[in-house]
């Protein structure tokens, strides 16, 4: 869930509800560029904003700037299941169960060099399932093999 709130856009996002850009100063490079906007420099001016307000006062204060400040999005989170990927929620549905993790193998590298096309089989040697799915990379190809493994495991 900490993942979810605090990453650069999220950041970002609380920056410009505060126009924490109008009050930064930034290089003559960095001002003509529209470095006031950019996501990177208003995470990073929000968490030191946040930082000095914590040296400045105590955690209680800051705690309390925080939940204020993020609370609406607190709000809307979804579920810490929700928030898990594929492959993490198919590691602890097995380890819940007492089963051995899932193996991933590259079982084929298609397209051309610059569209590369990936195949990953997810296979759960204990519970006889094997599921292959395909994405532009790696990774994404074994979320979606782990997916479709839970999509037999746990149907709606």
């Amino acid at each position: 869930m900490r993942a979810a709130l605090v990453k650069r856009d999220t950041l970002a996002g609380v920056a410009r509800e505060l126009d924490l850009g109008a009050s930064l100063t930034l290089g003559e490079g960095e001002r003509k560029s529209g470095g006031h906007r950019r996501n990177s420099i208003l995470a990073d001016a929000l968490e030191a904003v946040i930082g000095a307000a914590f040296l400045d006062s105590d955690f209680a204060t800051v705690h309390g700037v925080i939940a204020r400040l993020f609370q609406s999005r607190l709000r809307e989170l979804p579920s810490a299941d929700e928030l898990k990927d594929a492959k993490t929620r198919l590691q602890e549905y097995l380890q819940r169960r007492r089963q051995m993790p899932p193996e991933y193998e590259v079982v084929d590298v298609g397209g051309a060099d610059h569209a590369r096309w990936f195949t990953v089989r997810c296979r759960i040697v204990s519970l006889d399932v094997e599921r292959s799915a395909s994405a532009g990379n790696r990774r994404k190809a074994e979320q979606r093999a782990a997916q479709a493994c839970l999509d037999t495991l746990v149907p709606d």
